[in-house]
This record gives C-alpha cells, structure tokens and sequence, in this order.
C-alpha cells in the first residue's frame, strides 16, 4: 500500500476498453493487440489509488508485521482484542523487511490467526536477519512446530544465511533483486519490495 502512495510515474496500466478499439481474440495479431491496448487515463489511475488507499486505512487488520501511519482507525490502530500490536515504527528498515519477509514465508498456505503467535515466538528469539542466520536446523524446527510445510522453515534458514554470506547482510530494496534469496518467488519478492521498501510491485497471487 505504502509503494501506491508515490507518484503513478512508472506504475502499469489498468485494463479498460478503448472506445473504437478492436478486441483481440487468442489468435490475434501482435499488431491488432498493441492497437487494442487497453488502459485508464492518469486522473482515472489516481482516482482509483486515492479511493483504494483510503478505503484500505479505515479498515486495514493490525498485524506484527505491518505498519499503518495513515491508519484512520484511532485508538484501533494501536492494537486489536488479543494483544495483536502493528510493528513498531522504531523498527530500522533492514529489520522491518526481515519481519516482513518472515511473516510472508510462514503465511504460505497457512490462515493469519494461526500465524500471528508463531511469528511473535519467532521474531522475540530471532528478532534479525543475523540473529536467524546463527540459529540450527534444530532450533528452527522446533520453533516450526506445528506450522507444517517444514521446507518453508529451511527456506527461513537458508536465505537468513544467504542475506549475511552472500548480500552483505542487507535485504535487496527491489523485488527483482529480492528473487535471488533462496525461497524467495514473484509474490514474497514483490510483497517484501513493496511494503519494506516501497517499490512499486504488484503483489498477486492466485486466491485474488
């Protein structure tokens, strides 16, 4: 959400019918499809991204690993019924985006509620990229117990490893260059890109 909050320069059309254009069948020409382009103007766009942004912060879920300073939730944006509390804006950025990464790995296939707790165990022991990539195969099971899919445990591993050997101990700020971390495919790269860092990445996946 952050990432739409920039300017629309560089950000991808939305379809829309052009009035007068040809539709493109399966079989169409290249020509006859870049003729048929469909798009929204920039004030539709902006429009849209205005509407969305304030629809997402009157009702937007506080989660650990999330930030919402545009929150227009009041006192709800503080925290929900259960002592679920949005991450702290002291959070340094690189720590965000491990927390971030962290919660998009354990939330393949596995429902919100059940992850809140799982994530809060695991940042409280490993609260940093380099605070994971000194943990054991061991240790990183034990704290996985429960979640099943235990290959995304190992993926948590191995790319903390990865961040500290081989990037210098820094996430990437892109979801292109998020795609080298071990574990990492299109949708956690734009996720994490997106709301860590702000680039403008379309995080879809196959439930939206």
């Amino acid at each position: 959400m952050d990432a739409m909050r920039g300017s629309a320069k560089g950000s991808a059309a939305v379809p829309k019918g052009k009035k007068g254009s040809k539709a493109v069948s399966g079989g169409g020409s290249k020509e006859a499809a870049q003729e048929a382009e469909p798009h929204f103007s920039e004030g539709e766009k902006q429009q849209i991204r205005s509407s969305l942004l304030s629809w997402y912060d009157s009702v937007h879920r506080v989660l650990p690993w999330r930030r919402t300073p545009h929150s227009a939730r009041g006192d709800a944006a503080n925290g929900e019924p259960g002592g679920v509390s949005p991450a702290s804006a002291a959070l340094e950025q690189q720590q965000f985006a491990y927390w971030v990464w962290v919660s998009e790995i354990m939330l393949q296939q596995t429902q919100v509620a059940t992850v809140i707790p799982y994530f809060n165990k695991w940042v409280a022991k490993w609260p940093t990229v380099s605070d994971m990539a000194g943990a054991s195969v061991e240790e990183v099971n034990t704290m996985w117990a429960g979640l099943g899919y235990y290959r995304r445990a190992r993926y948590l591993l191995d790319g903390a490893k990865f961040v500290m050997e081989k990037l210098g101990g820094s996430f990437p700020s892109t979801a292109k260059e998020l795609l080298q971390v071990p574990g990492v495919g299109p949708y956690t790269a734009a996720a994490v890109g997106s709301i860590a860092f702000g680039d403008v990445a379309a995080a879809v996946d196959g439930n939206v």
